[in-house]
């Protein structure tokens, strides 16, 4: 009987104990030997579910930015009116995209990796796509672009410096960006077209 069907969730812990490890000690201390003792699986198991540390690292932050982005989607699906999204990405500023130690390592980690490496860069890139996506159900895609810059930025300078960073700047921020392009924005859920007006 094969390893795989005696313990068929092994890869899986194998690459969350990628993560953990990452958030411990970074990419550098992120070798097999520690994330199979953190997984607590043979040292073989991850030759046997990975080509080498590059797929697991891979396989790794794709999962925390898959994770992430669904966080955000969720949060985002929950917004009606401009108000209401102003609202969701405060809280994503501030409470959802670094809520624990871990994430804001992990990601920052996630970032040095895609500066060096291309081969990484598509995961950043799919992150912020999804994004963006989820902004433009309720902006117009020039204010979400922005919007997903504000947010990357406030909640590094959150996670880092919390104290000059409060709701009450975040929100400010946030509103002029949401509130003050209304005018331009397509409502929630509208198409461009449903939005272009009438020439006549």
């Amino acid at each position: 009987m094969s390893t795989r069907r005696n313990d068929p969730g092994r890869r899986d812990r194998i690459i969350d104990a990628a993560l953990d490890v990452i958030a411990e000690d970074g990419v550098v201390g992120a070798s097999a030997r520690r994330i199979a003792a953190r997984a607590e699986v043979p040292l073989g198991s991850v030759t046997y579910h990975f080509t080498g540390m590059d797929e697991l690292l891979h396989e790794a932050f794709t999962r925390f930015s898959l994770r992430a982005s669904d966080r955000f989607e969720g949060r985002m699906a929950g917004a009606d009116s401009l108000a209401e999204v102003a609202d969701a990405v405060v809280q994503i500023i501030l409470r959802d995209t670094f809520g624990d130690r871990d994430s804001l390592v992990v990601t920052l980690e996630l970032y040095t990796l895609a500066a060096r490496r291309p081969e990484f860069r598509g995961i950043t890139r799919a992150w912020m796509a999804r994004s963006r996506a989820s902004l433009e159900r309720h902006v117009a895609p020039e204010t979400a672009r922005q919007l997903d810059g504000l947010v990357e930025g406030l909640s590094i300078h959150h996670a880092l410096d919390p104290g000059p960073y409060s709701e009450e700047l975040a929100r400010a921020a946030v509103e002029r960006l949401i509130l003050g392009t209304a005018a331009t924005a397509p409502p929630p859920g509208a198409t461009p077209a449903a939005t272009a007006g009438d020439p006549d």
